[in-house]
């Protein structure tokens, strides 16, 4: 089942690359802050590289300036999403959450099966928007589309 709003983010542990290989529990990531968190299905992918992250790039200070931290994950591994975050000249404090298993994209029911174009289970592209570590808003995108899901849109329909 698909996670909704009012929803508590489950219960995770995952990987990220900070001086060295970290787990990291949704816990931590989650309570006690505002997150947006935005999905790809894959590091290095065309429209992740080309228009999801530079959107989350170019609005990251506006962001901030809400309270609000970004975290960007894939079903990657975390030495692909610090290449990748590296590649795209992210700023100090976009986080790259690394879901190499596909435990919080199961678990949050947006997974998709991209077995077709040889990429196995990967996550659906959506943007969730939490405080608290309970769902105020979620936006996922219809297969094979970019719009709900980027940066501009989802600071014009973030809850006040």
């Amino acid at each position: 089942m698909t996670i909704q709003v009012g929803d508590r983010i489950p219960e995770v542990v995952l990987k990220r690359l900070r001086e060295g290989m970290e787990s990291v529990d949704t816990r931590t990531l989650f309570d006690g802050h505002k997150v947006l968190l935005f999905a790809i299905p894959g590091a290095f992918t065309p429209t992740c590289s080309e228009k999801h992250l530079p959107g989350y790039i170019e609005h990251f200070d506006e962001f901030r300036q809400r309270g609000i931290e970004v975290y960007c994950m894939a079903v990657n591994d975390p030495f692909v999403m610090r290449a990748w975050g590296r590649s795209q000249s992210a700023p100090d404090g976009l986080q790259f959450i690394s879901d190499g298993n596909a435990e919080l994209t199961r678990a949050l029911g947006l997974e998709m099966d991209a077995s077709a174009s040889g990429m196995g289970l990967r996550s659906r592209r959506f943007a969730l928007y939490a405080e608290d570590g309970v769902v105020k808003a979620l936006w996922v995108e219809d297969p094979g589309e970019f719009k709900v899901s980027a940066a501009d849109y989802v600071l014009s329909h973030l809850p006040q």
